[in-house]
């Protein structure tokens, strides 16, 4: 853990950290931004499945949304990894993430973890390329939505990256 990381706490995320979320989300300007609900629904449904990091006085500097596959209880799909600017650079994200699968492999056994990663967002693929050394695991990617399959206009191709088995 960085100095950085030292004065916050990784929990779950609660309805009132949904504003937040949305305007890290907002600010990473990677991302699709979902609607300001979405984020308040996530909170709510989806906080077991999710992480947040505070700053000492509960403010969200960064998350991690995901869910439990249903048709695979044992697949966390990674849906967001967001960070405030400020606190960039500081090894953030992966803590989120190995926080993350740590506690949700502790609670229901985790062998994989899934997420989408556009091409070129070289951040998000070296996260998850190092969250798999860091595991032990093997990453392998194919397109999951191609670019035609987005009715909302020009879109760039969502690629899978599995990551498993899993040594938590």
């Amino acid at each position: 853990m960085t100095a950085a990381q030292a004065d916050l706490l990784i929990d779950r995320p609660s309805v009132a950290d949904g504003t937040a979320l949305w305007r890290i989300a907002k600010d990473s300007v990677t991302l699709d931004l979902n609607s300001s609900y979405s984020y308040l629904l996530w909170c709510r449904d989806f906080a077991g499945t999710s992480a947040v990091a505070r700053r000492e006085d509960g403010e969200p500097v960064g998350f991690v949304t995901g869910y439990v596959r249903p048709e695979r209880p044992r697949t966390l799909l990674v849906w967001q990894v967001a960070v405030d600017a400020a606190y960039r650079g500081h090894g953030l994200a992966a803590a989120l993430l190995d926080g993350l699968t740590a506690r949700i492999g502790a609670e229901r056994g985790l062998n994989c973890v899934e997420t989408t990663i556009t091409p070129g967002n070289t951040a998000s693929e070296r996260l998850f390329t190092s969250y798999a050394a860091r595991h032990g695991a093997t990453v392998e990617r194919e397109v999951l939505f191609d670019t035609g399959l987005f009715p909302d206009g020009p879109h760039d191709p969502e690629v899978l990256y599995r990551i498993g088995p899993l040594s938590l």
